[in-house]
């Protein structure tokens, strides 16, 4: 599902001038009462959102999408944050610098572990919007110099 509204644009210096590109960020929840007002909530910031309901979809998505930004829980079925965390790092390590875990299981000693040894920051559930937006444009800001 891509939801496309007041699609935010990046401006890219190129000798001839800027050009604009949409943001597009993947969310990776399997709880759609969690994915979709979050998906919801940054369509209305105008980046272009696609949904994944574990790692195992998000990977599938990721081979044919380029992605500004990646929000994943940690506890899902079939590949979890974990295991999307640990695919992506074998296979595209530069996406973890542009990735988020949002959690309710901060507290599970075992995500704690994997949490206390990633440098991919963590949003703890519940959160409100401003949290949600500051982080994700300062995710967005790091990986991409060309994003204000």
């Amino acid at each position: 599902m891509v939801c496309r509204l007041l699609v935010k644009e990046l401006g890219v210096n190129i000798p001839n001038g800027p050009v604009k590109r949409s943001i597009h960020i993947l969310v990776v929840d399997d709880e759609p009462l969690m994915a979709q007002p979050l998906a919801d909530a940054l369509a209305v910031e105008g980046y272009e959102i696609d949904l994944a309901v574990n790692g195992q979809r998000a990977l599938e998505k990721i081979k044919n999408q380029t992605y500004d930004l990646i929000l994943s829980d940690l506890r899902m079925p079939e590949l979890d944050g974990v295991g999307l965390c640990q695919e992506l790092e074998r296979r595209q390590p530069d996406l973890l610098r542009r990735m988020i875990f949002i959690t309710g299981a901060i507290e599970h000693p075992d995500y704690q572990r994997f949490l206390a040894q990633t440098s991919v920051p963590v949003l703890a559930k519940p959160f409100g919007l401003s949290a949600l937006y500051a982080l994700t444009r300062q995710v967005l800001s790091a990986s991409r110099p060309d994003v204000e």
